[in-house]
């Protein structure tokens, strides 16, 4: 196994992770497979000044461990982030690990049927559900339980519903566990389901806190301490990172995509709640008065078995105009990072039409670039874009291609939002701003040190009055 993880590190076997106990990172078994940027590159950035305050906040963790746990490696916004957050955590010297689960297909259906659920989907848990999901979280909880006793956290993060059961099982006397919702749930969506409240409930009651991405998130009557730090963007990822010439031109190349014809693009996985189906129509409204082009690239996540019966119904949507590309981008996350960044850098509009949004890092990603985006005001959305200022809010695929065809007529419009759009991103939606609030919830937990500023991340977008902040957080918690 020691050769195994060498060759893997130097990047010389493929498709190896995670190992047999879950890891895909961890610094004291030389498993480092991936990293990001010197803490130094980052400062041009984000100032000096920050950058200096996080090594503070990190100096007074020394020795404190974390373990990060998710359902997949690879799709979707929370391995993205953590392919980012867990090695810088350990560059600032503050050790983080990473986990994932494994499971049948049978599990990844009931966890997609509770996340559509708590997305306000109509339906029940059934006995047999739930009986999966038992049984998936005790199997995953016995693979853990020797490495994670060795390695004995301080302090655990269980990302979304799939892995929300491990505290049941792993969780030892003195130790924190934290909860990171990521997705859209509100909570009257729960008080309608009993069923669905009663199973949260129960698997959350275990937990020590829980971490919303807004204040539109939070669920007041779960008895627990309640934090919110909204998503971010790796600035100097391979994704965001800025690209020459010709590596956009070989990307667009690679699929056969026509650069001297403007371009809508959209990312996301395959997923029925991403307003795929809405970009397709507007672009063929869009279609009708100028010529342009349509991308529709995604990636394929282990947690979400619905993507590929929706990656064939947008092909069939697709078929007979050569102008459609639907893309199902590449498993290597490296090379599936570059084509997306090349793609978002390439596109004059960038559709995000989403029906449901936890955040959409993929706006936020693509408002990073410069980009003028066409979204919904759904989730967090509206963290991100502000209507006609750093984006644009749309109702239907009509309103859609009328604001797109508004853009691709003035490039100076779209510039100029474009660059806002950069700004408050730059501003508010950066790695080490967020890995920041992190610290500060870490060192609460080890320290005792409670800084209110890093309860609520809240910044220019949410206000709360000092009644509403004793409501989330009540004393004696």
């Amino acid at each position: 196994m020691e050769n195994e993880i060498k060759k893997l590190v130097k990047g010389k076997v493929k498709g190896k992770l995670p190992l047999e106990n879950g890891s895909v990172y961890s610094r004291r078994k030389g498993l480092q497979p991936f990293s990001v940027p010197s803490i130094e590159e980052y400062v041009p950035i984000v100032g000096e000044e920050k950058m200096e305050e996080l090594q503070k906040l990190a100096a007074k963790l020394k020795g404190v461990k974390i373990l990060e746990v998710s359902s997949t490696a690879v799709g979707g916004g929370v391995a993205e982030m953590l392919y980012s957050k867990v090695p810088f955590l350990n560059q600032l010297g503050v050790e983080d690990e990473w986990k994932v689960m494994s499971g049948r297909e049978s599990f990844y259906r009931v966890t997609k049927s509770i996340h559509n659920l708590l997305q306000g989907k109509k339906g029940i848990l059934t006995p047999r559900m739930m009986r999966e999901y038992y049984r998936a979280l005790k199997k995953n909880a016995d693979i853990y339980a020797e490495d994670y006793k060795n390695y004995n956290p301080d302090i655990t993060i269980v990302h979304d519903p799939q892995p929300l059961g491990l505290a049941r099982y792993l969780k030892g006397k003195n130790e924190k566990w934290l909860w990171r919702s990521h997705i859209d749930v509100e909570e009257n969506t729960l008080e309608t389901n009993p069923g669905l409240w009663q199973f949260i409930t129960f698997w959350a009651d275990f937990y020590d806190a829980v971490v919303f991405s807004s204040a539109h998130y939070v669920v007041g009557c779960w008895p627990l301490q309640k934090y919110i730090i909204p998503p971010f963007i790796d600035p100097l990822s391979t994704k965001n990172k800025e690209l020459s010439v010709n590596e956009i031109a070989g990307v667009l190349e690679k699929y056969g995509i026509d650069s001297r014809i403007p371009l809508l693009v959209q990312i996301s996985r395959f997923d029925p709640w991403k307003g795929i189906d809405t970009s397709v129509k507007a672009y063929k409204i869009v279609k009708r008065e100028m010529n342009c082009q349509l991308v529709v690239a995604g990636g394929m996540a282990l947690d979400d078995p619905e993507g590929e019966m929706t990656f064939n119904q947008i092909c069939d949507e697709a078929k007979g105009d050569s102008d459609i590309h639907v893309i199902k981008l590449p498993e290597d996350v490296q090379v599936s990072a570059l084509e997306v960044n090349a793609l978002q850098r390439a596109a004059k509009v960038i559709l995000q039409p989403s029906i449901k949004e936890g955040f959409g890092l993929v706006i936020a990603e693509a408002m990073w670039k410069g980009k003028p985006v066409i979204t919904r005001e759904v989730g967090a959305i509206s963290l991100q874009v502000r209507g006609d200022e750093t984006g644009f809010f749309i109702t239907s695929a009509k309103k859609a291609a009328k604001k797109t065809i508004r853009l691709l007529e003035n490039p100076r419009m779209a510039k100029s939002v474009g660059e806002k759009a950069h700004n408050y991103i730059r501003e508010h939606f950066l790695m080490p701003d967020r890995v920041g609030d992190y610290l500060r919830i870490f060192n609460y937990f080890t320290n005792g040190e409670l800084d209110r500023d890093a309860i609520i991340s809240y910044h220019p977008w949410f206000k709360l009055s000092k009644k509403e902040v004793r409501h989330y957080y009540p004393r004696g918690r």
